[in-house]
């Protein structure tokens, strides 16, 4: 093997480590940061203090990170699991202390046939493992959003809207 980049990602130790898709990597460090690489810049991170404002800074830490593509798992050390936008990194799901202890390892169920009857219509689903000898599946419900046939109408109704104000304020308009 050879060494093709070289960068100081964390003051002090790297806790877990996850590679994604188009380059990316995923750290968990022991500085309470977790951060999304692309070769050696940095792209965006996650920090308690600033996710969870009423927690003090060294209260948690990232233990595990996993990167689906279009999700980032993470597990602490106090037992807690969430789920972020890979890259926004906004947080879709969070259960404080899911676990008695460490979590040691997050991974995502893959989107295989037998990985989708798991997901039962939901949009992802992350297994975590900790100390306490437990393993624990957690579900992201699917996101609601319009159907396509509706925004279009939406859209329609404007602009017939739109038309009929112009119309009244501008007589002969059409």
């Amino acid at each position: 093997m050879k060494k093709t980049l070289e960068f100081k990602a964390h003051d002090g130790e790297i806790e877990d480590i996850a590679l994604g898709p188009d380059n990316k990597v995923v750290t968990a460090g022991r500085d309470f940061q977790c951060c999304v690489w692309q070769q050696d810049q940095l792209v965006t991170g996650l920090c308690w203090n600033e996710n969870l404002p009423g927690i003090p800074d060294k209260a948690y830490r990232y233990q595990a990170c996993r990167d689906s593509g279009t999700f980032l798992g993470l597990g602490t050390v106090t037992g807690s699991v969430a789920i972020h936008i890979a890259f926004s990194l906004q947080r879709l799901y969070y259960v404080k202390e899911a676990h008695g202890i460490v979590v040691t390892d997050v991974a995502f169920v893959p989107e295989s046939r037998r990985g989708r009857e798991l997901l039962a219509g939901n949009e992802a689903a992350l297994l975590s493992v900790a100390v306490d000898s437990r393993c624990k599946l957690h579900l992201l419900p699917s996101r609601r959003s319009l159907p396509v046939w509706l925004l279009l109408l939406l859209c329609a109704g404007l602009i017939v809207a739109a038309i009929l104000l112009l119309q009244l304020a501008f007589p002969g308009f059409l």
